[in-house]
């Protein structure tokens, strides 16, 4: 037993050695510094200093010290083995643009934090040191571990939705103090409500408050869509907390509120993160980014600058209320590919007055069914990287700017941006009536490879030209196509005819092909209640290519597409032919036939075609095998004035059919005709004849 004391000794002994974490390494206590990297080596000139990594472009030396004699001497980094002369300046105390900083002065136990150069991360180098010019001396420097793991910022989820309106962009944790709340919606309304920070499951009264961005600890006021940072105080971090809520002190109310992880690893607070926010901007003190480049010969503008583990980028178009601009990284490098695409889509919707940005994947050449298609990512069970920072329109140009990650959140939707040169893809087309992007299969996109390297700085190659965009609304569209005596139909795939054909006669977006009625662009078709109409259909029956397969069917909806949409809004619906219910009482297209389109024998001709049937004889039909379907439609006594041919699978591809009376046909001039007309004629003719007669 006596032998026991010394043991016990021992053994605490040894766990203090393993519990207590080493010099930098506590990232809940007030030594917190970053990712311990070491001690710089010393050649002369009295340096020393600890250097840790702080975030990825950030670097902390603790106890600078050099004594200021060095004729041309700066902090120096480069990739090669030793510090040599091809290495660059990271600037200190701060950056001097279009100039040097100065030379370093005298420094003793000095705290420095450095800044690398826009667009260079710790992982781009292999050393940091004190290097001086004028004599290729190296005075000191620390070797950068290839395989450092380096704290960065966290994202979290949203605010959770529970009251007065509260909302937000995706939160991030900026550092072991400091939380960027993005695009924050709240309504005021609250008595008492504060930001709230605790530990439990979820939000209680055992909290504490935190300033608001401008450090007030007044009760909120209302937000409306701002960018704002808020920061703990006192001593208390990021690792002491489990929640951060907006509360209602008085009611005991949580509003909404995000959990924050256990695993965090994110930079210290020493001052490196702060990001410049405030209210929405007005257009002349927007940020300018630090590259620029024109697409689609002049109609849309891009810009971006890396920013961290983050690229920022700014689209500005002049586009409608109902189109979009998308932009991102081709489907293949070195070829403008659309399939396999990985791009944000921005825009305006106009019926809510919010910006649209939305990460988008492009599995196919077709509108998103729910399954595939050029679908946003959230809608087929992805997550949507595109955080949302500011949007204006000015002088009929839209400005979206966003960021995304470098490194996708899912990477089985989203493609890493490389920090590198990568092929980029855009377009502008249509929104749909879910405010979703239509495949912009006759519409501005780019066709050729264009690459351009994220990580790159002061590129400018932007001019006024956006501003200087011709309206293309001028050209004519072409008068609407009708069918009034007909029994049967052909019905085929086809494209809208650009700016004169499908969205200029619906009035409705379109994803840039519809049906070709009897080789006519969606006319207009009379049918009489009672008689019978066959529509040979040749959409395409192939479940598994979005792009080709489009059954048809007759519904009262002008927009179609019942395949894809929910139960509740099929209920909305009402089906008159070409759907079919199995014995689960799902239901099923029923008139899907092989796949015939009518396709460009070279270039869309239609901006130069004055008359569709000019248009028309600029195109080819190409059929895969098979047969077509049939689609018998005897027409009810009941069925309303106004009905559809539509698809099954996606919206507006068809339009209307118009249903009379048997035997009542509308003219073109506006009159009407009845079928038994010539006989009443004859009738009365003879009865005029007679009465004359016998005058």
């Amino acid at each position: 037993m006596e032998a026991s004391g010394p043991r016990i000794v021992a053994w605490g002994l040894i766990l203090c050695v393993l519990v207590v974490p080493p010099f930098g390494y506590a990232r809940n206590g007030p030594n917190y510094y970053g990712k311990k990297i070491g001690n710089l080596t010393v050649f002369g000139h009295g340096i020393k200093g600890m250097v840790f990594a702080v975030d990825d472009s950030t670097i902390f030396i603790k106890g600078f010290s050099y004594d200021g004699t060095g004729p041309d001497a700066y902090f120096w980094a480069g990739n090669s083995t030793m510090p040599s002369p091809e290495g660059f300046i990271v600037p200190y105390p701060e950056d001097y643009p279009g100039r040097e900083p100065p030379i370093l002065e005298d420094y003793n136990n000095t705290d420095i934090i450095l800044k690398l150069p826009q667009g260079i991360r710790i992982r781009d180098i292999k050393y940091l040191g004190v290097w001086c010019r004028r004599f290729t001396v190296d005075f000191g420097h620390i070797r950068i571990p290839q395989d450092l793991e380096i704290p960065k910022p966290r994202v979290l989820s949203e605010f959770s939705r529970l009251a007065h309106g509260l909302r937000s962009g995706n939160i991030s944790i900026l550092d072991s103090k400091t939380f960027y709340i993005p695009n924050l919606h709240y309504d005021g309304a609250g008595p008492d409500a504060y930001f709230w920070v605790g530990n439990g499951s979820e939000p209680n009264t055992f909290g504490t408050k935190v300033p608001n961005e401008v450090g007030s600890l007044e009760p909120l006021r209302g937000y409306l869509g701002e960018d704002i940072e808020i920061v703990l105080p006192g001593n208390l971090t990021v690792y002491d907390i489990e929640w951060l809520a907006v509360w209602c002190v008085q009611y005991k109310h949580n509003f909404g509120h995000v959990l924050i992880p256990k695993d965090l690893d994110v930079p210290p607070a020493l001052g490196q993160t702060k990001i410049t926010t405030s209210s929405t901007p007005a257009p002349h003190m927007r940020h300018e980014l630090s590259n620029c480049r024109e697409l689609l010969q002049g109609r849309v503008q891009v810009q971006w600058e890396l920013m961290g583990d983050k690229v920022q980028i700014r689209l500005a178009g002049r586009i409608r209320d109902d189109q979009y601009i998308s932009f991102g990284l081709s489907g293949r490098q070195g070829k403008a590919e659309m399939l396999g695409g990985d791009v944000v889509v921005v825009g305006y919707d106009g019926k809510t007055g919010k910006f649209i940005v939305d990460d988008y994947y492009m599995s196919d050449y077709a509108q998103c069914d729910g399954k595939k298609g050029v679908c946003p990512d959230e809608r087929i069970g992805g997550v949507n990287d595109a955080e949302f920072i500011h949007g204006e329109r000015t002088n009929g140009v839209t400005i979206v700017t966003y960021s995304r990650p470098l490194n996708p959140k899912d990477p089985m939707k989203d493609k890493p941006i490389p920090v590198s040169e990568a092929s980029v893809i855009a377009a502008i087309g249509p929104l749909n009536s879910r405010g979703e992007a239509n495949a912009h299969h006759s519409f501005d996109k780019t066709t050729e490879d264009i690459r351009i390297d994220f990580a790159s700085r002061n590129v400018h190659e932007c001019t006024n030209s956006l501003y200087n965009v011709p309206d293309m609304s001028s050209i004519p569209a072409w008068p609407p196509a009708e069918i009034i005596d007909e029994d049967t139909f052909s019905a085929r795939i086809g494209p809208t005819g650009g700016k004169r054909g499908y969205t200029r006669i619906t009035g409705q977006p379109s994803w840039g092909i519809a049906w070709y009625i009897n080789d006519l662009l969606i006319p207009e078709i009379t049918v009489e209640r009672g008689r019978t109409y066959t529509f040979i259909v040749e959409g395409g029956n192939n479940p598994t290519h979005p792009a080709r397969y489009h059954p048809f069917y007759i519904t009262d909806s002008p927009e179609g597409g019942y395949g894809q949409k929910s139960q509740t809004q099929q209920m909305l619906q009402k089906i008159y032919a070409g759907v079919g219910y199995d014995a689960d009482g799902y239901p099923y297209p029923t008139a899907a036939g092989r796949y015939c389109e009518w396709t460009h024998k070279t270039i869309d001709m239609s901006a130069d075609s004055e008359t569709f049937e000019s248009f028309f004889e600029t195109l080819r039909l190409e059929c895969d095998q098979g047969e077509p379907a049939k689609l018998v439609w005897t027409v009810a006594q009941n069925t309303p004035d106004l009905v559809y041919y539509q698809c099954y699978t996606h919206n507006n591809l068809g339009w209307k059919i118009n249903v009379v009376e048997a035997g009542y046909r509308p003219r073109r001039d506006g009159s009407h005709a009845s079928s038994i007309g010539p006989f009443l004629v004859t009738i009365i003719a003879s009865a005029l004849c007679s009465l004359s007669f016998l005058r």
